[in-house]
């Protein structure tokens, strides 16, 4: 639509509003009820502008039109939106002037100043909270808060109480905020105008030194948050209004949870173990004992005794290094990560259906679902804005089915919630697969053209009636045909699954039989669905595998057994690539209780806090040679090290993250680390080099790019581009390549380009799988969860 502000011939897309005609003109128009992630309210009067032929309008609820003409300039208008600015803020104190708010900004701009300020009301204020505060006095019932809470997070826990010029916000039933239902996403926070919310402890809001964009450390999410820092210290952060997945919102801990910067906890100086106990030391003899202690074990035990667990935690960048370093310093593939047991599973499961180890769409995707099978996923808790954004979905009508054997948030919220009982997984996996089948949902074109497996997956269904899975599970026979029904019969079904499918014996199987709904459904790969999508526990979980911090797969998912791969890695390198596939995690725990791994180094994996049968772990560790650990704060695992490097948060580094839907994004260093604090990436290189080894690679920039280089699937991100684009989805193949945030439109990634549907079966193997996972087994004993899984 074409139209004219000021003069000036505006375009704007279909349903835009003539504020954001004004906006895209670069024209002042104020307003205090308006947020561009919230529906237009019209409450506040100050965007009037005059309408040839209509008068004066407010801007934020007008539709544009073709042709329509706008001055924004209009003295009588200008003189109206002045007059009711100078009466909103004569019921506030001259304080509310003071503070650098979006208000003060509106009354500079106006004209109007601290003399049209009234006295403060008395109002008092609610301070119960931990992280947001309210100062009753500075309200304007603006409503915006409120919206927020209602249209971004879903909460409703806020509401406005009283009557005219007594109208403020209030929590809840109108008690302490404390007591309401808030989740402390601190979207009030965010958008309040006045500063009458704020963080607690921040009511001042000085002005700022400085502002960094980077992506959160949190979850696997990726939100965008902006960091706020000065004179060198973090003042406060908040969700980046552009943010790519939050879209400008966040979770209390994005919003809240930055205390461990400053934690007074906090390791700065490395640890050396001497006469038994951990003493402090100078990085000269940490980095010292780590390197002798590495080259004594290869060199009298050969180099598989040594083995690394990286971390998803880390970023890209020094999650390749540590890869190389292994390869090319140590010449052993033993490099794992933490997501082993979580993340490995389903990265097996979605290469062997559709060709790639990550998430068939985008989380962008989760606006047109209007049906969401949720599996094994406390989704508001974990990953509380992706949480949201389905329960927005789901309250503006959307399907939801929940199978869980909690009663979360989003269950109490389904249409239909299956309590399955834990390890049954497969066999309620199988049984809607076969009501699929049985109730004509199945997509027989996309089965006969793009995906293959249908006849042995018959077979298999028919062992999986729905009374029989009704007993198995312990789901109602006839909820479980209403699951069918409403995934069957959406338009645009999404899967959505977390740890509870993956972390259990049979946590691959589990994904394969998931994935078998979407396929038969048609639902991926194509414009009828939104696909199969993991949700990632840490941040880089999906990363950290990306860079090939795995013992069987180089960078970029390729096989170390293929002599070809080896070769070009090897040669860009200038260092042979080991050709044996390493050990996996539960494999190198195991082999350093049997004395076959003498060094295990730990980036940032608290193994006896995480892992099962700590006793066995902590027996483990006591036997090495030498445990080397690196780690923001003590933990078990770091007590019971050898040497101790204290290493960088993700708010003092710079580089790269992967989030759940395979999205590459920039990390960027808001502080400096504390004075003996370095991140791993240093680290990294200073081991290499005393070891003898050159990693290249002497920026997080440039290691992209050789990671890039060698991997195809990979080749077209940079942090050049990330800093243009601000994100990138793999696959992306070259420099003009905008990447794929949904994958296989043309054909899939196996071999035979088709989706694999799988007949796994259903395997109890005596006991319920969660109860029976084994650590310690044979490697040989694909009972084990690991094994089973990877």
């Amino acid at each position: 639509m074409r139209l004219t502000v000021d003069g000036m011939p505006v375009t704007v897309a279909t349903g835009a509003s003539l504020l954001d005609a004004a906006y895209a003109a670069g024209v002042f128009v104020p307003s205090l009820c308006s947020d561009p992630r919230l529906r237009p309210a019209g409450s506040c009067r100050l965007c009037l502008v005059a309408v040839a032929g209509a008068g004066a309008l407010p801007a934020c609820t007008t539709p544009a039109a073709d042709g329509v003409v706008v001055r924004t300039d209009d003295p009588a208008v200008r003189a109206t939106v002045r007059a009711v600015l100078t009466l909103l803020v004569s019921s506030l104190p001259a304080r509310a002037f003071a503070l650098p708010t979006e208000l003060r900004a509106v009354c500079e701009r106006l004209g109007v100043g601290r003399e049209a300020f009234g006295e403060p009301a008395g109002r008092g204020g609610d301070e119960s909270h931990p992280y947001v505060h309210l100062d009753r006095d500075l309200c304007i019932a603006c409503g915006r808060c409120v919206r927020m809470c209602a249209e971004v997070q879903g909460t409703f826990a806020l509401t406005l109480a009283g009557r005219d010029a007594d109208t403020v916000v209030a929590a809840g039933a109108g008690g302490a905020w404390v007591d309401s239902p808030c989740v402390a996403c601190g979207g009030c926070v965010d958008t309040c105008p006045t500063g009458a919310l704020h963080e607690a402890g921040k009511a001042n809001l000085r002005p700022i030194a400085e502002t960094t964009s980077t992506t959160c450390g949190y979850c696997g999410v990726g939100c965008t948050l902006d960091v706020h820092t000065r004179g060198g210290q973090l003042a406060w952060v908040s969700p980046a209004k552009r943010g790519a997945v939050n879209r400008g919102h966040a979770c209390v801990k994005g919003r809240f949870a930055h205390a461990f910067v400053h934690a007074p906890d906090r390791l700065t100086t490395p640890l050396v173990r001497r006469r038994g106990r951990l003493e402090p030391a100078s990085w000269e003899e940490a980095l010292a004992r780590v390197a002798d202690g590495l080259a004594t074990v290869r060199a009298t035990y050969g180099p598989d005794a040594v083995a690394m667990l990286s971390s998803a935690r880390a970023t890209n960048e020094e999650n390749y290094l540590a890869q190389k370093l292994m390869r090319v310093a140590v010449d052993s593939n033993n490099v794992d990560n933490c997501s082993r047991v979580c993340h490995a599973p389903s990265a097996a499961a979605l290469t062997a259906a559709f060709g790639y180890a990550g998430a068939t769409n985008s989380l962008d995707d989760v606006d047109l679902v209007d049906c969401f099978l949720v599996f094994g996923s406390n989704t508001t808790e974990a990953h509380p804005v992706v949480g949201a954004r389905i329960r927005q979905r789901v309250l503006n009508g959307a399907g939801l089915v929940v199978v869980d054997p909690r009663r979360t948030e989003l269950a109490a919220l389904a249409d239909v919630h299956l309590p399955v009982r834990p390890g049954s997984n497969v066999a309620v996996f199988h049984g809607l697969a076969r009501l699929m089948l049985e109730l004509g949902y199945a997509d027989e074109a996309f089965l006969r053209d793009r995906a293959e497996g249908m006849d042995a997956l018959r077979a298999r269904l028919d062992e999986f009636p729905p009374e029989r899975v009704a007993m198995l599970s312990g789901v109602d026979a006839d909820a479980l045909r209403d699951a069918a029904r409403r995934f069957g019969s959406a338009t645009f079904p999404a899967i959505v699954y977390g740890l509870g499918v993956t972390e259990h014996a049979h946590g691959t199987d589990g994904v394969r039989a998931l994935a078998n709904l979407a396929i038969l459904r048609g639902a991926v790969g194509t414009d009828r669905g939104a696909g199969v999508n993991p949700l990632r526990g840490q941040n880089n979980v999906q990363g950290a595998c990306d860079m090939g911090a795995l013992p069987d797969l180089l960078p970029g998912y390729q096989p170390v057994v293929d002599s070809d791969v080896r070769a070009r890695f090897s040669a860009r390198w200038e260092a042979p690539v080991p050709e044996r596939p390493g050990m996996r995690l539960p494999e190198m725990l195991v082999a350093a209780g049997e004395g076959r791994v003498r060094a295990l180094w730990l980036i940032g994996g608290d193994v006896l806090q995480t892992y099962p049968a700590s006793d066995r772990v902590r027996g483990a560790l006591a036997v090495c040679d030498l445990v080397v650990c690196h780690e923001v704060f003590p933990t078990a695992t770091a007590a019971a090290a050898d040497v101790v490097l204290p290493v960088a948060t993700f708010l003092e580094k710079n580089g790269t993250f992967t989030n759940s839907d395979r999205r590459f994004q920039r990390v960027r260093p808001a502080l400096p680390p504390p004075r003996q604090v370095r991140d791993d990436f240093t680290v990294l290189r200073a081991v290499a080099r005393a070891l003898g080894t050159d990693l290249g690679c002497p920026t997080p920039a440039a290691t992209l790019d050789e990671y890039a280089a060698l991997s195809p699937l990979f080749a077209g991100v940079s942090h050049d581009r990330l800093d243009a684009a601000g994100f990138l989805h793999w696959p992306c193949r070259s420099a003009v390549d905008p990447g794929e945030p949904a994958l296989y439109r043309q054909r899939f990634a196996t071999p035979s380009g088709r989706a694999v549907l799988s007949d796994v079966p259903w395997l109890l193997r005596g006991r319920s799988p969660i109860s029976t996972i084994r650590l310690f087994s044979s490697p040989a004993d694909d009972s084990s969860t690991t094994t089973r899984a990877a």
